[in-house]
């Protein structure tokens, strides 16, 4: 008899404003449905050719930043579902480390993400999902507006 899986609603953790209103939204939607919020961090691949040591002390200073940024974010979730998010840190390109994270944890069902509002676009993310429609991902998509206020996400989730 196999276990029952306890589906996962994975957000991307990012410094933007519309990040906290997917998380919001994802913990919403778990705690409603007996779910679990996976938080995911990407770090870009460094880029630059400095010397080992140089890098090296690069990588581990971003790689803290990544870890504080993902357990503030894992704060946040709790104090909405009481219930501990999953914290998970990738290295590389956006769309292609969220689509190696999905396809190794079949428990992912969905990935949420919130539209940006300002002149850069609604995020690299939702416009890959617009480019790509159904092919963007082999997950459903939900996307959040990013302007919306507590009460009116609390409202749909």
């Amino acid at each position: 008899m196999s276990a029952i899986r306890r589906r996962k609603f994975l957000v991307v953790v990012d410094e933007t404003p519309e990040c906290r209103v997917a998380m919001r939204f994802a913990a919403r939607r778990a705690e409603h449905t007996g779910g679990v919020v996976s938080l995911a961090h990407i770090m870009p691949l460094p880029d630059t050719q400095h010397w080992a040591g140089v890098e090296e002390l690069m990588r581990a200073e971003a790689e803290a930043d990544a870890e504080a940024t993902l357990y503030e974010a894992a704060r946040f979730v709790f104090d909405i579902t009481q219930s501990p998010a999953e914290v998970v840190l990738l290295e590389g390109k956006k769309r292609e480390a969220l689509l190696g994270l999905i396809r190794d944890d079949k428990a992912i069902s969905i990935l949420v993400l919130a539209s940006g509002q300002g002149r850069d676009g609604p995020g690299p993310l939702v416009a890959a999902v617009a480019a790509g429609g159904a092919n963007a991902f082999p997950i459903p998509v939900t996307i959040v507006p990013g302007t919306l206020n507590d009460a009116e996400i609390d409202a749909l989730a």
